[in-house]
């Protein structure tokens, strides 16, 4: 009896093991059937007229994108969450430069029938001084454009890029979201996503450009880049209000830091300000009103804080968004491209975000342009590391740019860094070669790591000039040298953050320029 049990016993573990052995088997040929199922049916699409570039975000930039390979002849198909209106408080300030970039994408009448404002500089306020910074018109021949920038609801600049982008025949606006990438021996062949009816399907594309934004979900999956969060931003729109001087950013150099007041429509102003984590009041139980009236009304001038204060009073929907900083890191995965903030982000001090992503566009598509084949991996590794490499100009200033100046822009009771923050002031509202080389910067008019260098060394010396004086005493010149060393934990980890030959080489800044120049013959 025991003999024939154990008999049984043994057979019957035998039996499982071979039944196991074929149902893995089985479940890793029909994997293997499916994921070559997958690949042929993205190469039949393909053959049947499918998708060259699918983009993941209609956006700024996945619209702006589609609309330039669109015109250079790809079938393109956009997938983008929600296409309603979006409600956003970043990105509603055009740089001249980025309206340069603009129109050569032709797309500057996206800023046309959105009551978008015209901007030509920036009011700089500080201690009860007002300077005003122009964008610089005079000896402006390397850019031969209107110099002044545009403001604007960012909602309503979005829907047009979709609209523009849409109308073209070679591109397939379609709302869903994009659960994950279809991924076959590090190529990405395409995305599953939920399209509109709920169903869950596939689209495949020798090129997938993933575009989503600042809480890009794919970007996990692509690489290991992390987002540091800065700081956070507040704000509210005033209805019903008109500027003294709508054609000018107005930036008060407040405490704890900086606040901002610009027209962004015929009867619309944006108030918003920058606080800090930990910090931060509650909106819902009120506090954050209180402290707006308390703390942050009182330092605005009071040609501005008459509208601050009827917005608050009239209700207006107050929102925060965390502001990040995220260098660009290129994905090792073949067949893909990340675009905008879900690959590089910087502090929106400075209003240029929009102006890298169109910059990086531009040079995106004059680099796919040549290839008929975008299926070619080799080809397309080629030009994502030289997009990479010339993209560096413009990105590295600007990133740099704004994460210097916002650390500029924070309030402090320490002597060297208030010492630097008066400086900058001083420098910005000096007038003549300063301020129109600065503005030029800030502009994005002449986007040179060079000039970046310069000025920021300049404003650093001039504000340890202005430390020294009258006398240079002990602790003067203690404070001095403190100041410089902040300066320097302001420029160096960025400008070695950014690559340091690929922002000075000659022959990347040849590669931009070529393609910068190339913008201004539309």
């Amino acid at each position: 009896m025991d003999v024939s049990f154990t008999h049984v016993s043994l057979w019957t573990l035998v039996a499982l093991l071979l039944t196991w052995t074929v149902v893995y088997v089985t479940n890793r040929r029909t994997k293997g059937k499916k994921t070559a199922k997958l690949v042929d049916t993205a190469a039949e699409e393909r053959r049947d007229g499918g998708a060259d570039v699918i983009i993941v975000g209609a956006g700024v930039g996945g619209s702006a994108l589609a609309y330039s390979l669109a015109k250079d002849g790809r079938q393109v198909h956009v997938i983008e969450r929600d296409l309603r209106e979006p409600e956003r408080m970043m990105g509603e300030f055009m740089q001249p430069g980025g309206r340069l970039l603009l129109a050569k994408l032709g797309l500057e009448d996206c800023l046309e029938e959105i009551e978008a404002q015209k901007a030509v500089g920036i009011a700089v306020y500080k201690d009860g001084q007002e300077a005003v910074a122009p964008f610089p018109v005079e000896d402006n021949n390397n850019f031969p454009y209107d110099p002044s920038g545009r403001s604007f609801h960012n909602g309503r600049f979005v829907m047009r890029l979709r609209q523009k982008a849409s109308s073209h025949p070679n591109v397939r606006m379609e709302e869903g979201t994009v659960k994950s990438l279809i991924e076959e021996k590090g190529v990405i062949k395409g995305v599953t996503y939920k399209n509109g009816a709920g169903e869950d399907t596939t689209a495949f594309a020798p090129l997938t450009v993933v575009c989503d934004g600042c809480y890009s979900n794919l970007r996990r999956s692509l690489t290991d880049n992390n987002a540091e969060i800065l700081s956070c931003q507040v704000g509210f729109i005033t209805k019903n209000s008109r500027l003294a001087e709508p054609d000018k950013l107005h930036v008060i150099m407040a405490k704890p830091s900086f606040i901002m007041v610009y027209q962004i429509g015929d009867t619309d102003v944006r108030c918003g300000f920058e606080l800090f984590p930990g910090n931060i009041p509650s909106i819902a139980n009120g506090e954050m009103v209180t402290f707006m009236k308390n703390t942050i009304a009182p330092q605005l001038p009071p040609k501005l804080r008459k509208i601050f204060f009827k917005g608050l009073d009239e209700g207006a929907h107050i929102k925060t968004m965390p502001t990040k900083r995220m260098a660009a890191t290129l994905s090792e995965k073949e067949g893909v491209i990340v675009l905008g903030d879900a690959f590089n982000m910087r502090h929106p001090a400075i209003a240029a975000g929009m102006m890298v992503l169109l910059s990086d566009i531009l040079i995106l598509s004059g680099l796919l342009k040549p290839l008929s084949n975008l299926g070619d991996a080799n080809k397309i590794s080629e030009v994502i590391k030289s997009f990479y490499a010339i993209r560096k100009p413009m990105s590295a200033t600007v990133n740099t740019l704004g994460n210097a100046f916002s650390q500029v822009l924070i309030a402090s009771t320490d002597e060297a860094k208030e010492a630097m923050r008066q400086g900058c002031y001083d420098y910005l509202s000096s007038g003549g070669f300063r301020t129109s080389s600065l503005m030029a910067l800030l502009g994005g008019m002449n986007p040179r790591p060079i000039s970046l260098i310069y000025h920021l060394c300049a404003i650093t010396l001039s504000s340890i000039g202005n430390l020294l004086s009258p006398f240079p005493s002990p602790i003067r010149i203690w404070h001095s040298l403190r100041l410089f060393w902040m300066a320097m934990k302001m420029l160096v980890p960025h400008l070695k953050a950014e690559g340091v030959y690929q922002m000075l080489s000659p022959i990347y800044a040849a590669a931009y320029r070529k393609t910068y120049m190339a913008a201004t013959a539309f």
